[in-house]
């Protein structure tokens, strides 16, 4: 058993701190720490246990991280002297898969593991409802407009809406009509469904990133300059329009800045910068420079305006890299809270 061990004294601590981090742990939690303790000998224990069980517990000893030595003991004092008075466990995902691969054929061991890696959730309802609402659409469309409505029936009503909107607007209409009209759904039929969601799309959802393939592409081609963007795209439009909708519409773009309120401008100024500003500004839009001078003192607006025009011509490919390096910033100081990047959904807008 691959466990990180670490010396008792290093993490120590008396039974009512102890007792303090047991009592985070939840009942399925503690069950994966013990198992992992007792590793190939939990072999019996494991047999009893129904394929839910294995599930859930599978799942939690996956997630578990560093168990510290004295949480481990109070939790099992008899592992703890069998090892000396020493142990802690490091629950990961390679180690839950080597322990079941101890006593469970190999294709159920990657039926499980699949499900671990897919979409967090206790049942294949509750993993539907953290699946990206754009991933789940391009999903859905393809099936009958009842198994749509079957399925939007059972997930959260807020998740429900952001999928149907990202469907077909007269094949959503024909969901919402068939939800309306829905009977009860026999259990052998919604069996049938849930068995078809788990094996064809939750299993090659946890095969590939959780991630959107077109957001990732879009920042590819946010890093593009723009004379390859204009190449790429057009590549792309000719083949596959939606797509490279799609694509344009996630992409973040220098423009995109003017979405920002004034506090957001102002930030912005403060951590950019001052050369690569003067250089991004040289081939923005009036009403972007507007917007950067409205936000400035009314010297530092001056200022700028005589950087610019000081600079002569420039090279296009030069104000791309600086506009690309502002957008980099911005997106930081998004990271971090402190801006606020629009994308231009309905629910970015502000209501003063």
């Amino acid at each position: 058993m691959n466990a990180v061990v670490k010396p008792k004294g290093d993490d120590a601590k008396g039974d009512g701190t102890a007792r303090t981090e047991i009592a985070r742990y939840s009942g399925v939690e503690k069950a994966a720490i013990i198992l992992m303790c007792l590793g190939e000998d939990a072999k019996s224990l494991w047999a009893l246990l129904d394929e839910e069980e294995i599930k859930k517990i599978s799942q939690a000893m996956s997630s578990l991280g560093l168990v510290p030595a004295a949480t481990v003991e109070a939790l099992v004092i008899e592992f703890v002297q069998k090892l000396s008075g020493s142990g802690s466990v490091m629950g990961s995902y390679e180690q839950t898969q080597r322990m079941l691969q101890a006593f469970l054929p190999k294709d159920k061991v990657e039926s499980l593991m699949e499900e671990i890696r897919g979409p967090a959730g206790r049942n294949i309802w509750d993993k539907l409802a953290n699946v990206n609402e754009t991933v789940l659409a391009s999903y859905l469309k393809n099936e009958y407009p009842q198994t749509v409505a079957v399925v939007l029936a059972k997930v959260r009503p807020d998740h429900a809406a952001k999928v149907l909107a990202e469907l077909p607007e007269e094949f959503a209409a024909e969901c919402v009509s068939r939800m309306l009209g829905m009977e009860p759904v026999q259990r052998e039929i919604l069996e049938k469904i849930e068995t078809t969601l788990r094996t064809e799309f939750m299993s090659n959802l946890a095969r590939t990133s959780k991630r959107d393939s077109h957001e990732l592409m879009a920042e590819i081609f946010n890093n593009f300059d723009r004379q390859t963007e204009s190449r790429f795209m057009t590549a792309l439009e000719d083949k596959n329009r939606d797509s490279a909708d799609r694509i344009r519409a996630l992409m973040f773009v220098f423009e995109d800045l003017g979405k920002l309120d004034a506090g957001g401008v102002q930030t912005l100024l403060r951590a950019a910068d001052k050369s690569d500003l003067a250089l991004a500004l040289k081939g923005a839009s009036d009403s972007l420079r507007q917007l950067f001078f409205q936000n400035m003192s009314e010297r530092g607006a001056k200022l700028l305006r005589e950087d610019m025009a000081g600079m002569g011509p420039v090279r296009l490919k030069d104000v791309e890299a600086a506009q690309t390096r502002m957008v980099t910033v911005a997106k930081d100081l998004a990271t971090r809270g402190e801006i606020v990047l629009s994308e231009g959904k309905a629910e970015d807008e502000l209501i003063y």
